[in-house]
């Protein structure tokens, strides 16, 4: 099959032209200089160009403070963008795989979030992301929608990334430990995603690792597995103040796609595991 993955420099479009690449997959993947998707006209002559079987959506407007005072920037990927990709794949009979986020739901249910429960985001970043699957939905329904957590992976736009840049610096941490959700590996993500297309899937669903944590408790763990000997100490979301209001449990449960792909997800710890062993067999 043919791919067309955007925003390539993130750590989940590495991780997908990683994986295809290994499946002798051809892949045509383009950074935001070489496609900005919120110019309809350059979607629609890059899809023209290459005419691919499935494109793989991953690029994002993920700074969510940031979106506070620019919503129009985190609009124009996270809604129009999504919008200016569907219609061209439409136009062609392409399949749209697009990646969405737990923060289209506010943290209030104190349960797990299923595909049919009524998104109410907090802050700028998860409207702008509700909007673009609002938007995927009304142009194309050739499409698949992931909605994802917490995603960690290879690169430095990660919540683990960060942390081992502060453990360096600092013997004692502060984590808070009223935000909880669902730690997800990307190569958990590019897996289930592959086997979901090849099943025929369509539609909505929640693709988290299993399980759930706090911050605090991603960060404890990832620390004991890196051997570091750092403090992680709990703190509130108020120690930290920021503009954008963040949920307090928005863990999502992918029960219905593990149920129509029969498969087990792997617990986010076996990502963190995972995530460990190959950065440090690169720092090697």
């Amino acid at each position: 099959m043919k791919f067309l993955v955007t925003g390539a420099m993130g750590q989940l479009a590495r991780q997908f032209q990683k994986t295809l690449q290994n499946h002798e997959h051809a892949v045509v993947t383009f950074d935001r200089q070489g496609l900005d998707i919120s110019d309809s006209h350059a979607v629609k002559e890059r899809i023209s160009e290459h005419i691919p079987d499935v494109v793989i959506n991953c690029a994002s407007y993920n700074s969510v403070d940031k979106a506070e005072d620019d919503f129009d920037s985190a609009r124009s990927v996270n809604a129009t963008g999504v919008k200016n990709l569907a219609i061209a794949c439409k136009d062609k009979n392409i399949l749209l795989i697009h990646f969405s986020t737990d923060y289209v739901f506010d943290g209030t249910k104190e349960d797990f979030y299923i595909e049919e429960d009524e998104p109410n985001p907090l802050n700028r970043y998860g409207e702008s992301k509700r909007e673009g699957e609002q938007l995927l939905r009304q142009e194309t329904d050739n499409y698949l929608l992931f909605r994802v957590s917490w995603v960690f992976g290879e690169g430095r736009n990660n919540f683990l990334y960060r942390l081992s840049e502060w453990a360096r610096k600092n013997r004692t941490l502060k984590i808070v430990s009223d935000q909880v959700s669902v730690p997800t590996y990307t190569e958990d993500i590019v897996n289930v995603t592959l086997f979901a297309l090849n099943k025929g899937l369509r539609g909505l669903y929640h693709l988290t690792n299993s399980g759930y944590a706090s911050r605090y408790e991603v960060a404890r763990y990832y620390i004991e597995q890196m051997e570091m000997d750092n403090v992680v100490l709990p703190v509130t979301s108020d120690y930290f103040p920021s503009p954008a209001k963040r949920p307090y449990f928005s863990a999502l449960s992918h029960r219905k796609l593990s149920q129509e792909l029969n498969v087990d997800i792997p617990d986010w710890k076996l990502g963190i595991e995972r995530y460990v062993k190959i950065t440090s067999e690169k720092s090697e």
